[in-house]
């Protein structure tokens, strides 16, 4: 059954989506889907290739990868704030045929272009067209309406998402496709399944929580509100405009909101917002509390990752009641805390965190099967994370995926920044960590270790990175150091380095 069509067809002229003053009923929707589809398929993207998608927040982030997975291909959104490298990196491992580029990012496509040997065809979107691409107009103008058979679970949650490595380079998580009953599930639990549905995206669609909750929100029928760019006060706008139910927000935005003048948050009637879904990064409780003033009890939780979707839920009623908390396990997720042979820990006792093998879970890393492997014990898998279980069953995360920093909502790995800096010229070792901040949880720190007789500061440290690594990426702080502190192994001892911040800060996470 295609889910998206019966939408259509019971409803054709209910709001499918939204940008600003830009719309599109239910059956444009489906129509320009069905319209990309086969066209992209006349440009011969076949069953399970990839599909770059590198768009901006709009209309178009939201109906290509339905497209995409209409013509049974496999979306793959690009992280909007990647250097040439790291977008030449992504377009090679990945073997995309096929690129959707914004206008904003046609200049990076024009640098790349050359060098991304495998792609066969570019699609531009926006009022700018280059001969050497198509342009999504004449697909939408093209196309065939008629709609593709396809695998039901694949048009629904095929994608491959590239997470940070923990040896210097993105993992391509693979989804092949989606279960259509966890998904009910997972909405059932947020309270999304009921008629009437207006969820508001707030953050970047190349990330795999916002990108997720706007196709749950559509495979129910919901119209979708797409923010081109997250502004605190534009955001209570929305919501009152459009009358918004629902929205998944990353801690920072939320604080963004809370944090704005009560004259000005007074302004707007939010009342519509039932369900305001916080993760991806430890959220202090005074923004909890502070949500829930605002938005009154509407406030969830949830722990998971890129790979093993959604894996706790905290309801509103448990996020004052269980402090520190990312909640139970979801609906059909079953947990273990296992310690480093395998064997489960007693209550609140720290462990790695597994989750049992469903129908939601990642296929694997693209071409990485060593990595794969490393992320299953059994029929038990793992991204790293080290958590407690209480007598009630909640979970909380007391470490993260090794080393990683969670700045904003956005993971950062270490050892790609470490990479890129070890190969400065001067540099003999260096060590990068989070360290905490108050606006978006942690903030990045890298020491230096300099050679013999050479002198740099640390804006010519900033300046080299910036050339070879996202500016997202780029230390806030550069300390120097004559001998990092090492173990016996030889490893540069982090812990010691980023211990005095954490203290200082009152907190280890």
């Amino acid at each position: 059954m295609d889910i998206l069509a019966a939408h259509a067809e019971r409803t054709p002229d209910a709001s499918a989506l939204i940008e600003g003053e830009r719309a599109l009923t239910w059956r444009a929707f489906v129509d320009r889907r069905n319209r990309i589809a086969n066209a992209l398929r006349g440009l011969g993207v076949g069953r399970n290739e990839h599909v770059i998608l590198y768009t901006q927040n709009s209309l178009e982030a939201v109906l290509i990868p339905a497209a995409v997975r209409a013509a049974q291909a496999i979306p793959v959104p690009m992280n909007h704030r990647f250097v040439a490298e790291e977008v030449l990196y992504i377009l090679d491992h990945s073997d995309a045929t096929a690129v959707f580029v914004s206008e904003a990012f046609l200049p990076m496509a024009e640098e790349v272009r050359p060098r991304a040997a495998k792609v066969r065809r570019w699609i531009t979107i926006g009022e700018e067209r280059r001969p050497w691409a198509e342009h999504l107009d004449d697909l939408v103008a093209t196309g065939d309406p008629a709609p593709i058979p396809a695998d039901p679970a694949q048009g629904l949650g095929g994608s491959m998402i590239y997470t940070g490595g923990t040896t210097g380079r993105p993992k391509g998580a693979l989804r092949s496709g989606a279960d259509p009953a966890v998904l009910l599930r997972f909405m059932e639990a947020f309270n999304l399944a009921a008629p009437g549905h207006v969820h508001l995206v707030a953050g970047p669609l190349y990330h795999s929580a916002p990108g997720g909750f706007a196709q749950f929100s559509h495979v129910f029928g919901g119209a979708v509100v797409v923010m081109q760019k997250f502004d605190p006060e534009d955001a209570l706008r929305t919501i009152e405009r459009h009358r918004c139910t629902s929205t998944f927000m990353a801690p920072t935005l939320v604080k963004r909101i809370v944090d704005l003048p009560a004259a000005v948050r007074a302004r707007y009637d939010v009342s519509s917002m039932r369900v305001l879904v916080v993760a991806a990064a430890p959220c202090p409780m005074r923004v909890k509390e502070a949500a829930i003033a605002c938005f009154g009890p509407a406030l969830y939780e949830f722990y998971g990752s890129t790979e093993l979707s959604i894996n706790t839920i905290l309801r509103p009623e448990d996020v004052l009641r269980k402090p520190g908390s990312c909640g139970r396990a979801a609906p059909g997720i079953e947990l273990a805390i296992l310690d480093d042979d395998g064997r489960p820990v007693p209550p609140g006792t720290p462990g790695e965190l597994y989750v049992r093998r469903y129908a939601g879970i990642f296929d694997g890393y693209y071409k990485d099967d060593a990595a794969t492997r490393e992320s299953w014990r059994g029929e038990w898998a793992t991204v790293g994370d080290v958590a407690s279980m209480d007598d009630d069953g909640f979970v909380y995360i007391c470490d993260r995926k090794r080393d990683m920093i969670i700045s904003g909502g956005v993971n950062i790995y270490p050892a790609e920044i470490e990479s890129a800096l070890i190969q400065m010229p001067g540099v003999r070792d260096c060590a990068v960590f989070g360290i905490p901040d108050e606006e978006f949880g942690e903030q990045i720190c890298a020491y230096v270790e300099l050679m013999a007789s050479v002198i740099l500061d640390a804006g010519e440290v900033r300046a080299y990175l910036t050339q070879h690594v996202a500016r997202y990426k780029v230390p806030k702080v550069v300390e120097f150091s004559a001998a990092l502190p090492r173990e016996d192994s030889g490893k540069i001892f982090k812990r010691k380095l980023r211990a005095p911040y954490w203290e200082k800060a009152g907190r280890s996470i």
